[in-house]
């Protein structure tokens, strides 16, 4: 749902609103919290949703109980992504950069004292994960709160309630295209666990898409940078530069994915033993690792196209584009070759690769046929419908 105060981050920078991304910013805190409440007993009753699914008792339980440790992180993360996004709008990413940065210390240093010292295990390793998400908030927020976001942050103001309707409505279109893409490899993981032998299955599943993830974050890296310029330059109204970015973006993307694809082919007896030391789940890893190639390679196109299409404020457009191509195709198709072929885990990710490539051929269609001069309309309209006057400033209830 954030990706819509996304959007109107950097249109509103780029228009020179800078009194206006303090209050999307609070606006998106406000929808976030209501959110993320209702949806709460996904999280609590995760154990019996897997079984309810038809899981093995042993994976709804570990699922379910994680699941509970989730909640305070979700919570922290209504507030680091939307601070996060906030920040980057204003193109402070080395102040973000840093803060991830000691995210990344604390994570690891709470982890080695919980988990090895202390032998809590799992408990351990999330309650390590609850608290760095939570140090990092506190941190961006003496950083906006200290007077370093003097221009854009003003204080909590009673203007944050006011034109929520409209916001709801982009945040909708934003939770369901990002929503659609994030559950997507959790639908396919989920098929994987009704495959024969499915702890090993699973294992070598999630060891994959770690390893997905894991490049998919220098892409995701991208993605933001991509609707940070492509948002900036609509709401300067520079369409020249719109396009130049879409370019520039596309090409390092696609030259740093093509790096990690001969990478994972070079490595890919020995990439397993990072995550395990079972050699079947290894051996299952070596089976999936030129397809996981291949998904490290489309890795570098379509966040890009996703990133451009948010800085647009596409994202209705992009839902349905990631409907069809994601579950009326990608999950379709994994199914049938999981199932009903001898590919089983391949076939499945064979299906995810299938959703993805048609996805990437979508999106590059629809940004090629998009006329940027009415999108830069579309951006003036947008956000003269958000704006308030700076002189609301005197209706702030605190500072």
């Amino acid at each position: 749902m954030s990706s819509a105060t996304q959007t109107l981050f950097g249109q509103s920078s780029g228009a020179g609103q800078h009194h206006m991304m303090g209050i999307h910013l609070q606006r998106s805190w406000i929808l976030d919290l209501i959110t993320m409440t209702i949806v709460l007993p996904i999280l609590i009753f995760g154990t019996q949703i897997f079984k309810l699914l038809g899981q093995e008792e042993a994976t709804a339980n570990s699922g379910g109980y994680i699941s509970l440790w989730m909640i305070p992180f979700c919570y922290s993360y209504v507030f680091a992504i939307t601070i996060q996004l906030y920040l980057q709008a204003q193109l402070k990413n080395m102040i973000v950069a840093w803060l991830s940065a000691i995210q990344l210390v604390n994570d690891i240093l709470l982890s080695l004292l919980f988990v090895l010292v202390l032998k809590l295990g799992v408990a351990g390793a999330m309650l390590a994960y609850c608290l760095s998400s939570w140090f990092v908030v506190i941190e961006e927020l003496i950083y906006v709160f200290g007077g370093w976001c003097s221009n854009t942050w003003k204080g909590f103001t009673v203007a944050a309630f006011k034109d929520m309707v409209p916001l709801v409505k982009l945040s909708v279109f934003s939770c369901v295209m990002i929503g659609l893409e994030l559950w997507y490899s959790g639908v396919l993981a989920l098929l994987a666990g009704y495959l024969p032998n499915a702890k090993v299955t699973i294992s070598a599943f999630s060891i994959c898409l770690s390893i997905n993830t894991l490049e998919y974050m220098i892409c995701l890296g991208f993605l933001d940078a991509a609707c940070i310029r492509v948002s900036n330059e609509l709401g300067r109204g520079n369409v020249k530069a719109v396009k130049f970015a879409i370019k520039v973006l596309l090409g390092t993307s696609i030259v740093i994915g093509g790096f990690f694809f001969v990478l994972c082919l070079v490595f890919r007896n020995d990439i397993a033993y990072l995550f395990t030391n079972d050699e079947r789940i290894a051996n299952a890893v070596v089976d999936l690792s030129l397809l996981l190639s291949f998904s490290i390679m489309l890795n570098s196109i379509y966040p890009i196209l996703t990133g451009v299409a948010i800085g647009a404020g596409m994202q209705s457009s992009v839902a349905i584009i990631n409907l069809i191509c994601f579950y009326l195709i990608g999950v379709p198709l994994a199914a049938l070759l999981g199932y009903l072929t001898s590919l089983q885990v391949k076939g499945i990710w064979i299906g995810m690769i299938g959703g993805y490539i048609a996805q990437t051929i979508a999106l590059s269609y629809m940004i090629w046929r998009t006329n940027w001069n009415d999108e830069v309309k579309k951006a003036s309209e947008r956000l003269m419908r958000f704006y308030v006057k700076s002189d609301e400033n005197s209706e702030q209830i605190s500072n």
